[in-house]
């Protein structure tokens, strides 16, 4: 017997008002089906029997506390599955929850990760944590280079970590060839996909057992929802991690689902633009004056630029990293003097965003590593929405006019 068949008040003349109060009728759709997702925001669900509750216990379908499980989540992780083309996925109550299932779900003591060089602040502290608490050793990688890879893999190795476009130097790591590597010595390898998005890069299908996604950026894609995914094609692999996040109590809120599944809705259509607008915006700003340099993987003389023609062919992401000739205090200048773009530390929303990432996103570098992650003292990271580009450039140039 299903939750759907859960017991109900008797409708009993007798009952008395505060009784009725809390036990209103249900509505039962009946000849039709809703066109949006339902949200079930209820946290418990009931059952007809002792027996019914006592077999949900030990059943992954049926639905007892959504903690374990929502049926507005599971639509959320089936509906990101398919769109990574996976079998399984797993939501979490944001892009770190994600993040420390994959690491603390596959890492241990004495266990050895190798990662690449330039990650999310985020990812950088999780893993360093790991090293100064539990003894997990990091190696860390150029993301590019498979006979690196090949170098730094050990008999400890349980995890090879990468993200399609880095966080925030829009380094382009090679998947296929990494993975390849990885896969051969028996690794599993994570890659986080937010800056692409699944309508730009499938990793899943470029050799990754894991795929990672801050929902709060491109997949709600509207500044409302705190919320991440893991997908995989490896059901006893992606069951680790689900049994590690709900005894870590990271699930996903039911209405951050639904608000995710209306965002995705509009997917397509926004990366479209973002990808659009950041090209425009990334070229001109490699002709300005008061522009170092410019790091955008659809960029003529982006590092990457031959792995992104070959791994993101429909659009280099929304993501533009530039440096300013005038170091930190120009970014600084930079960021607070523009009027359209708004100061945040956020990405992928429709409203384009800045943010000084050397002393926000990634404050938990010091120098050395803020420079062998190749970011630098006025690196500025946009993430550029979905206006009108002209809107955005001029904003964009009267503010680099006041760093000149």
């Amino acid at each position: 017997m299903s939750s759907s068949d859960s017991h109900r008040a008797p409708a009993d003349p007798a009952l008395r008002a505060e009784t009725l109060a809390v036990h209103p009728p249900r509505v039962e759709v009946t000849g039709s089906t809703p066109l949006g997702v339902p949200l079930h925001q209820g946290h418990v669900f009931t059952f007809a029997s002792a027996d019914a509750l006592a077999a949900s216990m030990d059943s992954g379908d049926s639905f007892l506390y959504s903690r374990m499980g929502n049926p507005t989540v599971r639509t959320l992780e089936e509906a990101v599955a398919r769109l990574e083309g996976g079998a399984v996925a797993i939501s979490f109550a944001s892009g770190m929850g994600a993040i420390n299932a994959v690491l603390f779900g596959l890492l241990s003591g004495g266990g050895h990760v190798v990662a690449q060089r330039c990650l999310y602040g985020g990812t950088y502290a999780v893993l360093a944590d790991l090293a100064d608490r539990w003894g997990v050793e990091v190696s860390y990688v150029s993301g590019t280079d498979p006979d690196e890879v090949a170098a730094a893999l050990r008999p400890t190795t349980r995890l090879l970590y990468l993200e399609t476009v880095a966080n925030p130097t829009t380094r382009v790591s090679d998947i296929p060839a990494l993975a390849a590597v990885a896969r051969a010595a028996g690794v599993p390898v994570a890659v986080d996909n937010t800056f692409a998005s699944p309508l730009l890069c499938r990793p899943l299908a470029l050799g990754a057992d894991l795929v990672v996604h801050s929902a709060t950026k491109y997949l709600s894609g509207h500044a409302d929802v705190l919320g991440g995914v893991v997908v995989g094609d490896d059901p006893e692999l992606l069951g680790r991690l689900r049994h590690f996040a709900v005894e870590l109590g990271a699930s996903t809120d039911p209405f951050a689902a639904w608000l995710t599944l209306r965002g995705m809705q509009t997917l397509a259509l926004r990366m479209e633009r973002h990808c659009a607008s950041a090209a425009v915006l990334a070229a001109r700003l490699a002709d300005h004056p008061a522009v170092a340099a410019v790091r955008y993987p659809g960029l003529a003389g982006h590092p990457d630029e031959e792995i992104a023609r070959r791994l993101l062919p429909d659009g280099a992401g929304g993501v533009v990293s530039l440096d300013l000739a005038g170091g930190r205090e120009a970014g600084r200048t930079f960021v607070e003097a523009v009027r359209l773009a708004s100061l945040s530390v956020s990405l992928g929303d429709v409203k384009t965003l800045v943010m000084h990432p050397a002393s926000t996103s990634h404050r938990q570098l010091d120098a050395a590593a803020l420079a062998a992650a190749g970011i630098g003292p006025g690196t500025v990271r946009l993430s550029v929405g979905i206006e009108h580009v002209e809107d955005l450039w001029a904003d964009l140039d009267q503010a680099l006019a006041k760093v000149l």
